[in-house]
C-alpha cells in the first residue's frame, strides 16, 4: 500500500472452506494467508521480502478497503486471531476488525514497522460461533489499511472439555510418556492391583446426561475391565486389547453430571490393574463463568488476633460454593459465605484483605476490593521465658547447626528466631507447635558470628534474648557478593532490569509509573518512554518484565519486549527503542488472566533465540495444570507470539503446573531454572524442563504424587518469598521480597550444593536482579516503595561476585 492505486474493486474469492481444528485451545494456530481471502479494493503482491505463503494483501488507500477471511468452526468458541502486517509509512494504519459483522476492535492500532519488508503481528481474541465464520479487516482512515500477509486463528471450542489423565487424582499408579500417541503431557500406567484408580473432577455448565470418553491403551490380549464411577454410582466397562501400548482406544459411556463439580472414577476391578489411560472428555461445555467479584469488605470486632470480615456476596450461574480471604497474595481462610471470624492473626498488625468468590467448579471471581484493618496490640501477658544459651556445631562455610534450650509460656511457644547477636537481623525463623531447638542456620562465608535465639508465643509477644553463643568463623568461599555501591536512586518500584547486548546500558521498567528509563553503568538515569495501555491491578500487576531483543543494535534491530497488565488481561508487547525513545507499540499475545495478585511477569531470551514468560496462576489455582490455560506456566514464544517449535504440547506452553512463577536464568550448561512464590508454606527454586508439571496446586513445595516434579531447593516464606534471580559463575543470585535478603544458591549440575544468604534486612525488600555483561557482577533493586514496604524511594545497586 505504498502506492496511491486507482481501480475498480477486484475481489479474490477464498480458495476453499477453512477447517477449525476442534477442541482446547492447546491445539496449534491454524495460519490462513491473506492472498486466499476475499479482498476488497486491493491486490495480491510479492514486491517485499520476509512474507510467508505466496504474497500478500496490498490493499488500496481509501477507507473502507478490506480483507474477509472465513473460518469453520465445528463449535462455540473462543478464537485468539493473530494478524501479521507491514506498515512501512510513518503513521499508524488503523483497521476496524468484524467478526461475523460485528466490530468487536474498533479503529485497532497497526503501528509502523520500519519499512515494508518488515513484519509485526497484533493478536487479540473473539468469540466464533459453530459454523462458518468471517473476520474483515476494515481500513478506518484514508491512510487504508497496512500490508497483510496472513491470519493465524487458534480455537477453543466449547463442544467439550478434555481432562488429562496425567493431572487427575491417582491411587496405585504412575505418570508415563515412553509409548507414543498420548495427548497432553503423559499417561497413567495403572498398577496391576485391584482397586488401583484415577480419579478426575469435572465440571459441567448445567445439570443433565453427558457424554464421557476415556482414551486407553491395553497393549496385552486380556481385558483389563474398570468400574466408572459418577458422583458414587458406578457401572462396569470392558477395556479389551488394543494390539500395542500405542495404540489408542476410546470407550464411551452417558452419565447424568450436576451442574458445577463431579467426581469421576475409573477403577481397576481385576488384579491385572487397569489399561495405560491418556484422558477423559466430556461431551458437554464445563462451567467456565466465574462468579462475580464480590464487594468492599468491611472489618469489625477487632482484637488483637481476630477480627470479623463482611462483604457484599457474589452470584454465580451455578451457586457460590466458598469464598477464599487473602491477606495480600496469601490465602489466610476460606468461609462459606460473609460474614468470616478470622482468627489466628498477628497483634497490632496491618492487614491488606481481598475476597474472591469460588463456585463449585473451581471457577474464581476478580478480587473485591482490599479492605485495610489493623489488630490491636497483645494484651498484656506473660512472655515466653528466655531460650537457653545457643550452641553451635557442624560450622561449614553457609552455614551451622544451632541447638539450645526451650523456651516456656503459658499460651504456647510457636517459634523460635535465631539471629545474629551484634544486629539483630534474624537468620532462621523455626515454627511448630511447639517448634524444634535445633536448626541449620544460613551464614555468610568468612564471617565471625555470635549468634542469639528469641522466642515468640501465640500472642506474638518475644521473650528475651538469649545469651550469646560462642564466637565462630565461617570457611571462605568464592562467588559471593561484596558490599554494594549505590548505582541509581529515587526509583517507585523498579520491576525488571534489562542490558543491551553490548552492556553499554540497561532499560529498568517501573510497576506503577509504566514508565521506562534507561540507566548507564555509571548511573544517569534517563525516562525513554512509557508503556501505552498498562493498567494496575492495586496489587502486582502493571509494567513487569522487559527484555531488549538478543540481537538489538538501535538501527536494523529496535525490538524490546514487554509484560503488563492491560484491560483484559496480562499481555505481552513489542516496542521499538532507537537508543533514546521508546516508539510504537504491538501486542503479540494476551488471553493471560490477571488478578490483584500471581500475575507472574518476568520474560527473557533463552540462548535459543525464543522468548520465555513466566505467568501466575491469576488467583485461580485451577489454571496451573490446565493446559488449555496460558496461566500457572512458563511459556515459550516466538517473536510474533506464536508458539516457538519443539514446544512439548505443540503450543505456547513450556511448562506448568506453577503459582507464580518470578525469576528466569540459564546456567553455563544452558539449563533453565525459575524461582516461585509459594503459598503459606514452601517458596520454591525449580530446574525448568520442557513439558514437566511443577505440582501446584496439589503440592506446595517438595511431595511424592505421581507426575509432579519437585523443586531443587524450598525456603519457607518469611525466609524468601523470591522474586528475581540472576546466574554468575554458575551461582544463582534470588533477590527476595518478605524476605530481605538476597540468597545466594550455589549449583552443581541439576541439583543445589549450598545456600546462604546476603545483606539480610539492610536493603529491605529486593525485587530485581540482573548480571552485569562482560562482568562477575549483579545489579539489584529495592522495592520498599510498594504496598509492602515503608514508603521509601527505591534503589538500584551493584555488587561484585569474587
Amino acid at each position: 500500500m505504498n502506492l496511491w492505486k486507482s481501480r475498480l474493486c477486484v475481489l479474490v474469492l477464498v480458495a476453499g472452506a477453512l477447517a477449525v481444528p476442534a477442541g482446547p485451545a492447546g491445539a496449534a494456530p491454524t495460519r490462513y494467508e491473506a492472498e486466499n481471502a476475499t479482498v476488497s479494493q486491493g491486490a495480491v503482491e510479492s514486491n517485499h521480502t520476509g512474507y510467508s505463503g505466496t504474497g500478500f494483501v496490498n490493499g488500496d488507500n481509501v477507507a473502507g478497503s478490506y480483507v474477509e477471511w472465513t473460518l469453520d468452526a465445528p463449535a462455540a468458541g473462543t478464537a485468539t486471531l493473530a494478524l501479521r502486517y507491514a506498515n512501512g509509512t510513518a503513521a499508524d494504519r488503523p483497521a476496524d476488525i468484524a467478526v461475523n459483522g460485528s466490530v468487536v476492535a474498533a479503529s485497532r492500532a497497526f503501528a509502523p514497522t520500519a519499512d515494508w519488508d518488515t513484519w509485526a503481528t497484533v493478536t487479540m481474541t473473539a468469540q466464533f460461533k459453530a459454523g462458518a465464520n468471517t473476520i474483515r479487516v476494515t481500513a478506518a482512515t484514508a491512510g487504508g489499511n497496512p500490508n497483510w500477509d496472513y491470519l493465524d486463528a487458534e480455537v477453543k471450542v466449547s463442544g467439550y472439555t478434555d481432562y488429562q489423565a496425567e493431572t487427575a487424582t491417582i491411587a496405585q499408579g504412575v505418570v508415563e510418556s515412553n509409548h507414543a500417541g498420548y495427548t497432553g503431557s503423559g499417561f497413567v500406567n495403572y498398577d496391576n492391583a485391584l482397586g488401583s484408580y484415577v480419579e478426575f473432577q469435572v465440571s459441567a455448565a448445567a445439570t443433565g446426561p453427558q457424554s464421557l470418553t476415556l482414551r486407553f491403551a491395553n497393549g496385552t490380549t486380556i481385558d483389563r475391565p474398570m468400574s466408572v464411577s459418577v458422583n458414587g454410582t458406578a457401572s462396569t466397562r470392558s477395556f479389551p486389547g488394543t494390539g500395542a501400548w500405542t495404540t489408542w482406544n476410546e470407550v464411551t459411556l452417558t452419565a447424568t453430571l450436576n451442574a458445577g463439580a463431579n467426581t469421576v472414577r475409573a477403577t481397576a476391578t481385576t488384579a491385572n490393574g487397569g489399561p495405560n489411560l491418556d484422558r477423559l472428555r466430556v461431551s458437554g461445555p464445563g462451567d467456565t463463568q466465574k462468579p462475580t467479584a464480590p464487594g468492599q469488605p468491611v472489618c469489625s470486632q477487632i482484637t488483637h488476633n481476630s477480627l470479623k470480615l463482611d462483604w457484599p456476596p457474589s452470584t454465580d450461574d451455578i451457586g457460590v460454593a466458598a469464598y477464599d480471604i487473602y491477606q495480600q497474595g496469601q490465602l489466610i481462610a476460606t468461609a462459606p459465605a460473609p460474614p468470616a471470624t478470622l482468627t489466628g492473626l498477628s497483634p497490632d498488625f496491618g492487614y491488606q484483605l481481598s475476597v474472591f468468590a469460588r463456585d463449585a467448579s473451581g471457577n474464581v471471581s476478580l478480587s473485591s476490593p482490599e479492605a485495610a484493618c489493623h489488630t490491636l496490640p497483645a494484651p498484656p501477658d506473660d512472655p515466653p521465658s528466655q531460650p537457653g544459651q545457643p550452641a553451635v556445631s557442624g560450622v561449614q562455610p553457609t552455614s551451622a547447626t544451632v541447638t539450645w534450650a526451650a523456651s516456656t509460656d503459658d499460651g504456647g511457644v510457636r517459634a523460635y528466631l535465631v539471629r545474629d547477636h551484634a544486629s539483630g537481623t534474624v537468620l532462621a525463623t523455626v515454627t511448630g507447635a511447639p517448634p524444634a531447638t535445633t536448626a541449620s542456620v544460613p551464614l555468610e562465608c568468612a564471617r565471625t558470628y555470635q549468634l542469639d535465639v528469641v522466642a515468640r508465643d501465640t500472642a506474638g509477644q518475644l521473650s528475651a534474648p538469649s545469651a550469646a553463643s560462642a564466637s565462630f568463623t565461617t570457611g571462605t568461599c568464592g562467588t559471593v557478593p561484596q558490599t554494594p555501591a549505590g548505582v541509581a536512586g529515587g526509583w517507585d518500584v523498579p520491576w525488571d532490569v534489562s542490558w543491551t547486548p553490548d552492556g553499554s546500558y540497561a532499560l529498568v521498567t517501573e510497576r506503577d509509573t509504566f514508565k521506562v528509563f534507561k540507566v548507564t553503568p555509571a548511573g544517569v538515569k534517563t525516562q525513554v518512554g512509557t508503556v501505552p495501555n498498562v493498567q494496575t491491578t492495586d496489587g502486582e500487576g502493571g509494567l513487569m518484565g522487559l527484555d531488549l531483543s538478543p540481537t538489538w543494535n538501535g538501527t536494523t534491530d529496535q525490538e524490546v519486549f514487554f509484560m503488563h497488565t492491560a484491560a483484559e488481561g496480562n499481555r505481552i508487547a513489542r516496542m521499538n527503542f532507537n537508543g533514546s525513545t521508546l516508539s510504537g507499540y504491538t501486542s503479540i499475545l494476551q488471553g493471560i488472566d490477571k488478578n490483584r495478585y500471581h500475575n507472574g511477569g518476568r520474560i527473557r531470551f533463552g540462548p535459543d533465540g525464543y522468548l520465555y514468560a513466566t505467568t501466575g496462576d491469576a488467583q485461580q489455582s485451577a489454571n496451573a495444570p490446565n493446559l488449555n490455560s496460558l496461566n500457572g506456566k512458563i511459556l515459550r514464544i516466538t517473536r510474533t507470539g506464536a508458539a516457538a517449535p519443539g514446544n512439548p504440547f505443540g503450543t505456547r506452553v513450556y511448562s506448568y503446573g506453577h503459582r507464580n512463577p518470578q525469576g528466569l536464568a540459564w546456567d553455563s550448561a544452558g539449563r533453565l531454572w525459575s524461582s516461585e512464590l509459594g503459598n503459606s508454606s514452601r517458596d520454591e527454586l525449580n530446574l525448568i524442563q520442557p513439558g514437566k508439571n511443577y505440582g501446584w496446586p496439589t503440592c506446595e513445595g517438595t511431595c511424592t504424587t505421581s507426575g509432579m516434579t519437585n523443586p531443587k531447593y524450598t525456603w519457607g516464606v518469611a525466609e524468601a518469598s523470591p522474586s528475581g534471580i540472576a546466574i554468575v559463575n554458575n551461582t544463582i543470585f534470588m533477590a527476595a521480597l518478605r524476605g530481605q535478603r538476597l540468597w545466594r544458591i550455589v549449583l552443581n549440575g541439576e541439583n543445589v550444593s549450598s545456600v546462604n544468604s546476603y545483606f539480610n534486612g539492610t536493603y529491605g525488600r529486593l525485587r530485581a536482579v540482573e548480571k552485569v555483561p562482560n562482568a562477575a557482577a549483579i545489579w539489584f533493586g529495592s522495592t520498599n516503595s510498594d504496598n509492602n514496604g515503608d514508603g521509601s524511594a527505591d534503589t538500584i545497586r551493584r555488587s561484585a561476585i569474587q
